[in-house]
């Protein structure tokens, strides 16, 4: 049970320092994980118990010194919560796509900048609050390539060619699978920027067309890290010919995609 009130600064220390051990299990949890399914679970561990130490954080009263930093760590300990909790299926969408140490360490910065407000006061105080949250460093610098970057280009050239425009919101990465060949193995894969256009040349034989989509590119890895999409074009396309595709549906459109496992 919450101790008596008001509290001054030394009680006040003293029930931070309980609030960061309950918190401890939880946020080392989000470090340890290996699978989308137990991130997602992670998440949503953390968040309800962020909304127990908000129960006992509302049971205090403390000094009139303290009144703004508790009212504000209440406040963000709502907001993180409210964030994890919303955000939990995404989080294991985007881990699947992302990869899961990736997404984890995006929702460790999410964390510690939903609380950053309320951390920033206490230490103004000499309070301290946050010792187990996780650290995962700065996100990594994101690189986004240019409109028609090749990224890919191997086994033999042919005569085939291939316009496409992109006319989504979403930038997307369009990979030249040679027909009967796995889509993570693509003769050609380029990078096409939201509502742009390229034209890729000397396409070897017969193939099908993967397109997948997202934000947040991974240049090492080829992948988007979040809201990924990946679908393919269900006709193959023929050996040294011309073709034009366009990424966005439309009424009288002759091209049919399906939805498809990542890659």
């Amino acid at each position: 049970m919450p101790v008596a009130g008001p509290l001054g600064t030394t009680a006040y220390q003293a029930e931070l320092s309980r609030i960061d051990q309950v918190l401890a299990g939880p946020t080392r949890a989000l470090t340890r994980v290996r699978t989308a399914e137990g991130l997602s679970e992670a998440v949503s561990t953390l968040a309800e118990s962020l909304n127990t130490v908000a129960v006992r954080l509302s049971a205090l009263t403390v000094t009139s010194r303290l009144t703004g930093v508790h009212a504000l760590l209440q406040e963000r300990i709502g907001v993180a919560a409210t964030r994890l909790t919303s955000s939990a299926e995404k989080t294991e969408e985007d881990a699947r796509c992302g990869g899961t140490a990736y997404t984890s360490q995006q929702v460790q910065r999410q964390l510690r900048t939903d609380l950053g407000p309320a951390l920033v006061l206490q230490q103004q105080l000499k309070l301290t609050f946050g010792r187990t949250l996780p650290d995962p460093g700065p996100a990594p610098k994101q690189v986004q390539p240019d409109n028609g970057e090749v990224l890919v280009r191997r086994d033999p050239e042919g005569m085939g060619r291939l316009k496409i425009t992109n006319g989504t919101t979403k930038d997307v990465a369009i990979s030249i699978v040679s027909d009967g060949k796995p889509p993570g193995t693509p003769q050609v894969m380029v990078y096409l920027r939201a509502t742009q256009s390229t034209t890729v040349n000397r396409i070897g034989g017969a193939y099908r067309l993967y397109f997948k989509s997202g934000a947040d590119w991974d240049a090492d890895r080829h992948k988007f890290r979040s809201d990924c999409s990946f679908k393919k074009f269900d006709q193959t396309f023929g050996k040294n010919q011309s073709w034009q595709v366009n990424l966005q549906p439309r009424p009288g459109g002759n091209a049919d995609t399906t939805e498809v496992e990542a890659y």
